[in-house]
């Protein structure tokens, strides 16, 4: 014993390759936007501006903190694994019984198994009594799986009923949970969509910033500033160039969609799944209690008299029959079912609920709503995989259930009648099951169970969710492509995915086993349009289904409740895991859990993230707009050789991006979503050309040129001349007319970007209350920014007189002028995309 355990070491879980802590917040403060605030913060240090430069290093490091805390917690996952290994085992060692921990078993042990325990390695039945095992965690499988002398049984399962005995065949790293926990851990979350675009969009702020900041420097050096003055004003430019509230605006509208899906039963454990949601093309999801109600019922009884209809809801007691008006056939045969089966449905906390199999449960179920008796039973045999069958002897008469091809070979007629329903039942995708009886003197035997007089067969259904069906209508519409995978049997599957809608004449129905063995047939095969099913499923065609459609380049969202779907939900861009009926070690992995464990919440899911997505793409809007405007002044000034003075100083640029600006961008992110957001397929680039277009030829262009107008109107008024230095007070004045103005403008901005579409007087003011109290605020702000003295001062402008507060309502006026026009030329268009 000693020999072995040295040689293949203790029966635990291999050690999981977490990434150390550290690495992982290092990481977080160093990807491409956090690195381009780090040096906005130094650069701001360096010239002059520590609070800026402090509110940029906070900024960085709660992003990072949170990131890092999120991605620390789905780290955890694969450890949850060893929870599913029990703590002790009972072996037979030296022909002695005795209680030893799990992790002292090897490789040999004779291991006394009993129902209810959970399996503690991989093992062989070599004595079996009516063993029954719980697989689901593992193989997807929802129904228990009756096992035999001679069968395996693997690590982290449990003994449903039954007992026996088992010889150690694996353990530790050689089980099949370690391969699974390996898979797991070998699976690498990608980056989001949104995540790849900001690095994209982040890149080219950094080259502008850069290159803009040092010409600008170098052109005012040659405009006979000092070193360090040019050195300072080219650092100015540059920061205020850099998008400060961009991150926290984005974490803050993430964080928002979050929150509206936690009240649709949808909690998001990384905020970045919220966008990857609304990126999704491709829903890979499962049937048992996704698709389905996960509750086992008899739905229709076919005996010799005809066939009858049994309704009812969920395990309740009560119900309906329709049929034939002589019954005594139906009770006959629910009396002989209940017989055999030891499930039954209790009422708890006033609903009905399945104690022990869910299928035996229907069974009782179905016997109370046709009020046949249900006897204490004298003997009882179980099912075995042999005899496909079970079996109850009392009072003198055997009744038996079971597979309907075991039963009718042992019966000793079956009429063609019956043999025909058994086609229509099974052609449905029903579980079937056959009931007969006997009568018989003698005591517990084989023989007892042939010679039968056939009663009936009971078709059973797990039914499916009564929304699913329209769910799956809104995601078809939205361009998302949805395929099951599921571990159960592919007609039942075949079945479950037609009542629903997601199969139609024509789509795909096959099995793990036979999937193409190159990634981009498997990929093409599984985007067909008349929906698919892939049936009996591992957990590593699970995985490769999830690489294939991303190599392909789909957003895949991958659902799972199990173990086996570990590896699944980490390699897929969402993983959507159970809340209700699933695993720990699911949940873990998962970047979004439903609550409800229905597939009308993932689509609900996929509706917010998509709304999110194009609030995104309002506040850059709103952001880049601003970034014109503020640009503009310093362009002009450097064209002009600086004969045109500059409108605006880099402490007036920070103020309308930390000050005025964020609010309103803020706000825009709580825009709540358009009627059309499921209506056409994704747009799934964050800034294309309709938006650069919008944001810089159109909004943009209008401010810089109304801001620059206004500053020029103020100069000219006061006798400002071309190539003259301004008054001080003068300059203080235009300046602070020229910040009002697009202060203002950026108020008529933050409603304009509100739709790609619709004009603001056609857009409900009161839709987005939040947008009007950030208005409020950024209107506060302006005031002190322009009519607080020493604020004023320390930014370089002054109090607007009266004809400057008139240019900076005629500027909004103005701008939702030309954003109407734009907007309806847009409309115009053939391909214009509603919004």
């Amino acid at each position: 014993m000693a020999r072995r355990r040295a040689a293949s070491g203790p029966n635990v879980m291999p050690p999981v390759g977490r990434r150390r802590p550290l690495v992982l917040l290092a990481r977080q403060l160093s990807h491409l936007l956090a690195v381009l605030l780090w040096i906005a913060a130094l650069l701001a240090a360096l010239a002059g501006m520590p609070a800026l430069a402090l509110a940029i290093v906070v900024v960085v490091v709660l992003n990072a903190l949170f990131a890092f805390w999120q991605e620390h917690r789905a780290d955890r996952a694969t450890e949850r694994l060893r929870a599913l290994l029990p703590s002790r085992a009972t072996v037979v060692r030296s022909g002695r019984t005795s209680s030893v921990p799990v992790a002292e078993l090897v490789v040999g042990d004779l291991v006394v198994l009993e129902a209810g325990d959970r399996v503690g390695a991989d093992m062989t039945l070599v004595e079996a009594h009516s063993v029954t095992l719980d697989e689901s965690l593992l193989t997807g499988e929802s129904a228990a799986v009756p096992h035999g002398t001679g069968d395996r049984l693997l690590s982290g399962t449990f003994l449903q009923q039954g007992g026996g005995r088992a010889v150690v065949d694996a353990i530790g790293a050689a089980t099949a949970l370690a391969d699974i926990s390996r898979l797991a851990a070998s699976a690498h979350r990608p980056p989001s969509p949104l995540t790849r675009q900001l690095d994209r969009v982040v890149r080219v702020i950094a080259i502008i910033a850069v290159s803009v900041g040092a010409s600008l420097g170098v052109g005012s050096l040659l405009l006979g500033l000092g070193t360090t003055e040019a050195f300072l004003f080219g650092v100015g430019v540059s920061v205020a160039l850099v998008p400060e509230g961009l991150l926290p605006t984005v974490t803050l509208s993430l964080a928002r969609g979050a929150q509206q899906m936690a009240t649709r039963n949808a909690l998001v454990r990384r905020l970045d799944a919220v966008e990857t949601l609304g990126a999704t093309t491709f829903v890979c999801t499962d049937k048992t209690g996704t698709l389905t109600q996960n509750r086992m019922s008899v739905v229709v009884v076919a005996t010799p008299a005809g066939r009858y209809d049994v309704a009812g809801s969920g395990y309740e007691p009560t119900g309906a029959v329709a049929g034939p008006v002589e019954d005594d056939a139906l009770r006959a045969a629910a009396a002989a079912a209940v017989r055999c089966v030891t499930g039954r449905v209790v009422e708890r906390d006033g609903s009905w609920v399945a104690l022990g199999d869910p299928l035996e449960a229907a069974i009782h179920a179905l016997a109370l709503r046709t009020e046949a008796p249900v006897d204490d039973v004298e003997t009882r045999r179980p099912f075995t995989t042999d005899r496909m069958l079970s079996s109850a002897l009392h009072r003198g008469e055997v009744s038996v259930i079971g597979a309907p091809e075991a039963v009718l070979a042992r019966s000793t007629a079956a009429p063609p009648k019956v043999r025909r329903l058994l086609g229509e039942l099974t052609g449905a995708g029903l579980r079937v099951l056959a009931v007969a009886r006997r009568s018989w003197q003698g005591g517990p035997s084989d023989a007892m169970e042939h010679d039968l007089e056939l009663l009936g067969l009971l078709g059973l259904q797990d039914p499916p969710r009564p929304d699913v069906a329209d769910a799956l209508l809104v995601a078809r519409r939205a361009g998302v492509a949805v395929a099951m995978v599921t571990g159960d049997h592919r007609d039942t599957a075949r079945a479950i995915a037609t009542q629903v809608g997601l199969l139609r004449e024509g789509g795909l129905v096959v099995e793990g086993r036979d999937l193409p063995a190159d990634d981009g047939e498997l990929a093409g095969l599984l985007r067909s349009a008349d929906g698919a099913v892939v049936a009996r499923v591992t957990p590593a065609d699970k995985l490769r289904i999830a690489r294939a459609l991303r190599a392909a380049g789909h957003v895949v969202a991958m659902t799972g409740d199990g173990v086996n779907d570990a590896p699944a939900l980490r390699e897929a861009d969402v993983g959507v895991a159970m809340g209700a009926s699933g695993s720990d070690v699911a949940r873990e992995s998962a970047d979004l859990v439903l609550l409800d464990d229905h597939f009308a919440t993932i689509v609900g899911a996929i509706e917010l993230g998509r709304a999110t997505f194009r609030n995104v793409r309002r506040f850059l809007t709103f952001h880049l707009t601003d970034n014109v405007a503020e640009l503009a002044p310093f362009a002009v000034w450097a064209m002009s050789g600086g004969h045109f003075p500059l409108a605006l100083g880099v402490l007036q640029v920070l103020a309308l991006d930390i000050g005025t600006d964020l609010m309103p961008a803020l706000a825009l992110g709580a825009e709540p979503a358009r009627p059309d957001v499921m209506q056409h397929p994704h747009r799934r680039v964050l800034i294309d050309r309709a938006l650069a277009v919008r944001a810089f030829a159109v909004l943009g262009a209008t401010e810089a040129v109304a801001s620059l107008a206004a500053f020029a109107t103020v100069l000219l008024a006061h006798g400002w001349r071309w190539g003259t230095a301004p008054a001080p007070a003068d300059l203080a004045l235009a300046s602070g007319t020229a910040f009002t103005v697009i202060a203002a403008m950026q108020v008529a901005n933050s409603f304009a970007c509100r739709s790609v579409a619709l004009p603001v007087w056609r857009m409900d003011p009161f839709a987005n209350r939040l947008l009007l109290y950030a208005v409020a605020a950024e209107l506060v702000l302006l005031l002190v920014f322009v009519g607080v003295p020493p604020v004023a001062e320390v930014l370089g402008g002054s109090f607007p007189h009266g004809e400057g507060w008139l240019m900076a309502m005629g500027g909004a006026a103005a701008l939702l002028l030309v954003d109407a026009a734009a907007k309806s030329v847009r409309r115009s268009r053939p391909a214009a995309t509603p919004g």
